[in-house]
């Protein structure tokens, strides 16, 4: 039986306020009420008979026996996990698992052992021949155009300790002589494009060209990038241009899904040029034709990692609503659901909480220019629906491809104002490349952010002794223009460059371990609700810290003292204005033209 979603279920906690949503997903001003009272853990909800919905909660398990509803019917849109997509086929378990191992960088990629190289080849074979259990997935294209692309990479490019291990190689000695003549000739061609590795003399890959002229593109782009190498920016913008959107039937818009999945992957194996990133950055801002232009002072562009948190609290939601109360307006952009983490996102917030989550870039200029909101979010299933056809594709190559750097960086909505952008990141070496596409994007401040989960927020936290090495935690840097003028238009003497290590204690914050969510939609609004209700905490001290400190590296109008940053954070909270502004968007975001 296919899972079914309650139809227009949306949280709210009870004691804060409670919101009827009507069957077409309006929400009457009137039905939000604020109630004196909060309590996070005080959650229920009821359905009323009429076909108005009365959410004032999480379903929890009990209020789904009151209900008379089987697991099996019922999606839980409390967890992260439960807004992927259930049409997409999932992918091959024991070779994904080997692509977390071989699909990544020259020197992060961990070898196969032998037993786990004999494993995953048998299963491609029986893959192939259609021997597989019931139980497995189909090793998909796109899994064996990644695992083989990254074994070709390694192959010729990679250092030594990261090249085949003996392991692999005994293995692939074996299973390769009977896996070529089940494999299609694509994947051929990406396991040997000169017919030099595999220690088997085969002509496939040294002659393969494609099967039309879009393919014919993509092979000799690959040739270049399996051989370790890169390209050029109209190279990379040409492809995806002719391949995307992916289609989930036929044969994925007239090219294989090997080949393009080979093409993804192997780039960020070789670790993308800056040309390549632009590439994928710029590649269809005009998809939809030019951006619109939305009258405010002020927009700051929050590019968190669109794969969510699957641990700790998850702020920019509600640093927004802080940050909009004192006209630094703010436009927040993602999915709904990304691999290859699956966490929490702002879209499955939003949508938990009954606001309209298909906002277009016009709506959203709207909303960023409305006077009670100034913030707005916009799905890339509503921005770049060329990008976010790639979803599905994403999960089966398993890391992320070069489009998880560049997507972070996107003006859907431009401002007559200022502009600013802010990104987060985790490994290190990317904060210089997404600081040159901000740049490249002409704003006039850019700040990227080592948070925790690699996301933007910033933690009250004390440094674990044990931390991993690189750059730690709360490490932040970026530019600021102190002139008025664009990245584009200040000279080295305007702009000013700068890099911190953020130490909470510093700014006057009790040092405290962040709140755990654990894929939890509903805890991570929980906790920020209970924050801009005003509740004291480590949530509440997270968003203040994070709107504070992002006005003052991003040299806001009044936040040029950090402690009076800070205030004004706190103020926005303390008075209520935040809390009004997102229960605000709830309804105004269904309103929009």
């Amino acid at each position: 039986m296919a899972m079914k979603v309650l139809p227009n279920a949306y949280f709210n906690s009870s004691s804060l306020f409670s919101i009827q949503i009507s069957k077409n997903g309006s929400v009457p001003h009137s039905q939000i009420q604020m109630s004196p009272h909060f309590s996070a853990r005080n959650l229920h909800s009821s359905i009323r008979q009429n076909g108005w919905v009365l959410v004032k909660a999480v379903l929890d398990s009990a209020t789904i026996d009151q209900l008379g509803l089987s697991e099996s019917d019922f999606r839980n849109p409390a967890l992260s996990s439960s807004y992927r997509n259930s049409k997409l086929p999932k992918p091959n378990q024991i070779v994904l698992e080997a692509q977390a191992r071989v699909c990544t960088g020259p020197t992060q990629t961990k070898p196969l052992g032998e037993e786990q190289a004999f494993k995953v080849l048998d299963t491609i074979l029986r893959s192939a021949k259609g021997e597989l259990q019931d139980d497995e997935e189909e090793v998909s294209k796109a899994q064996l155009g990644a695992f083989f692309a990254a074994m070709t990479i390694r192959a010729n490019a990679f250092p030594e300790a990261t090249q085949w291990s003996e392991g692999e190689r005994r293995a692939m000695n074996t299973y390769w002589p009977q896996i070529i003549r089940v494999l299609p000739d694509d994947v051929i061609f990406v396991a040997d494009p000169e017919g030099s590795i595999m220690g088997v003399g085969s002509s496939i890959g040294p002659q393969y060209v494609g099967d039309s002229t879009t393919e014919m593109r993509l092979v000799g782009a690959l040739r270049e990038i399996l051989a370790g190498g890169h390209l050029g920016y109209e190279e990379v913008q040409g492809v995806l241009r002719e391949v995307l959107p992916l289609k989930l039937e036929d044969k994925f818009s007239g090219v294989s899904e090997s080949l393009f999945s080979a093409f993804l992957i192997g780039q960020r194996m070789n670790r993308e040029t800056d040309r390549e990133l632009k590439a994928y950055c710029l590649a269809f801002d005009d998809e939809h034709g030019a951006p619109p232009v939305a009258e405010v002072r002020s927009l700051t562009h929050y590019g968190e990692p669109y794969d969510g948190n699957t641990r700790y609290f998850r702020s920019t939601l509600f640093v927004a609503a802080v940050r909009s109360c004192y006209d630094e307006s703010c436009l927040l952009h993602g999915v709904d659901w990304m691999p290859p983490k699956g966490g929490v996102t702002e879209e499955q917030m939003l949508k938990f909480m009954g606001a309209n989550t298909s906002v277009t870039p016009n709506q959203a200029k709207q909303l960023l220019e409305e006077q009670e909101l100034g913030f707005a979010y916009v799905s890339q299933r509503e921005a770049h629906p060329s990008l976010y056809s790639l979803v599905g594709l994403r999960e089966h190559i398993k890391k992320r491809p070069p489009l998880a750097t560049a997507e972070k960086v996107q003006q859907i909505v431009r401002a007559r104002g200022r502009e600013a952008v802010v990104a987060g990141f985790y490994h290190e070496g990317y904060e210089e490349p997404l600081l040159m596409l901000m740049r490249r994007r002409g704003v006039h401040s850019g700040l990227v952010v080592k948070g925790e989960e690699g996301a933007l927020s910033m933690t009250t936290r004390m440094r674990s002794a044990s931390a991993s090495k690189g750059l730690p935690v709360n490490y932040c840097s970026g530019f600021r223009s102190h002139t008025g003028a664009s990245a584009f238009e200040a000279d080295g003497v305007s702009r000013e460059s700068f890099n911190i290590e953020v130490n909470a204690k510093d700014y006057g914050f009790v040092p405290t371990d962040t709140p755990r969510t654990d894929r939890s939609v509903s805890r991570n609004i929980e906790l920020g609700l209970a924050a801009l209700r005003g509740e004291k905490g480590p949530a509440y001290d997270r968003i203040v810290l994070n709107a504070g400190l992002v006005d003052h590296f991003l040299g806001c109008d009044g936040a040029e003292d950090v402690s009076q940053a800070l205030d004004r954070a706190r103020e926005a909270i303390d008075s209520g204005k935040a809390l009004k502004r997102l229960l605000n968007y709830i309804k105004i975001s269904h309103e929009v033209n």
